[in-house]
């Protein structure tokens, strides 16, 4: 086996798709007991993630990619940021009209993607395996449909790198919710990978692509395991605020 050929063997999304599971399955979880907007937008684009990882894997594995797989994977794999980033702009804003703005917007482009995916004919030259076809299949860079990524792309992932930079800031000076911030920190990490990775796709740039996949998944997943919740640093601040009256408190008894 080449080189090439290891890098972009099918294993390598499969360990992605299995990550964005445990994942997915996590913040179902969460969801289930706060049902949170942010927390269903974020196991939507994970879920999307995950699936695409399978469709990478399965065609890979195959050694062909079907021309009405590739049409759901491109779509899917081109929304998964927005759906991430609509996730931090729910969480970030108090008002939800913002987000369902938002998730509407992602929506209404989802359906024009699918709609030109399933009109287009594909270039066959370019469906092959061995590489990631990102969207050349499709034509050329700023050619519809393939155009109706950029919007979904660029507007996700601005929300997602920002928001998770601005959580940064926002626990930088507060010891007590350190593991936030550094939580921020692995999870702007992955994200701007993820949109790194999307970029160099579309000219046509996939050495390394599908572990690279992988290190952003695993980048995500340990900055949400980390993060967890503001509970935790809550504890801390109640701990602390006792302690702090206690010593008050026998300092007058000392008196």
């Amino acid at each position: 086996m080449s080189s090439s050929e290891f890098w972009s063997s099918w294993p390598w999304p499969l360990a992605t798709a299995c990550l964005g599971l445990i994942f997915t399955a996590l913040i179902l979880s969460q969801w289930w007991r706060r049902r949170r907007p942010q927390q269903a937008a974020w196991a939507a684009g994970m879920l999307l993630y995950t699936v695409a990882a399978f469709m990478e894997a399965w065609s890979e594995g195959m050694g062909s990619w079907n021309p009405t797989i590739y049409r759901i994977y491109i779509v899917l794999a081109a929304s998964l940021v927005g759906f991430l980033g609509l996730g931090t702009l729910y969480l970030l804003t108090h008002r939800r009209r913002w987000g369902h703005a938002y998730l509407i917007l992602v929506l209404v482009m989802m359906a024009i993607f699918f709609y030109g995916t399933f009109t287009d004919t594909l270039l066959m030259d370019k469906l092959v395996p061995g590489i990631t076809v990102g969207g050349q299949a499709l034509g050329g860079s700023l050619s519809f449909p393939r155009v109706m990524s950029l919007p979904i792309n660029i507007t996700g992932s601005l929300l997602l790198f920002g928001g998770a930079l601005y959580s940064v800031v926002c626990f930088l000076r507060r010891r007590e919710y350190a593991y936030r911030m550094w939580g921020n920190v692995l999870i702007a990490a992955g994200a701007a990978l993820l949109a790194l990775l999307g970029s160099r796709a579309r000219i046509g740039s996939t050495t390394g692509l599908y572990p690279a996949e992988m290190v952003g998944a695993a980048l995500m997943l340990g900055g949400f395991l980390l993060a967890g919740t503001l509970e935790k640093g809550r504890k801390r601040v109640r701990a602390l605020r006792n302690k702090a009256v206690a010593a008050r408190e026998g300092g007058s008894e000392g008196e």
